[in-house]
């Protein structure tokens, strides 16, 4: 384990739970539609822009520009 690892509580590979409340309030920046958080992919979905926003450390990250493409 790495020191990352050890200072936020999660291994490699292991599923993040987001806070639903977070979830409830964040939308895409693109289409201010709900998000889907894909627990196995550690991304939150806009299923109407066709984005995949990336969390990196138990942040999403937010911007357009960083998403991907489903």
């Amino acid at each position: 384990m790495n020191d990352r690892a050890a200072s936020d509580g999660f291994e490699k590979g292991e599923k993040r739970v987001i806070d639903p409340d977070l979830l409830d309030i964040l939308v895409c920046p693109m289409t201010r539609t709900a998000l889907v958080h894909d627990a196995d992919a550690d991304e939150l979905i806009s299923e109407a822009a066709g984005l995949a926003y990336p969390i990196r450390d138990g942040i999403p990250v937010m911007l357009v520009e960083e998403a991907r493409k489903l």
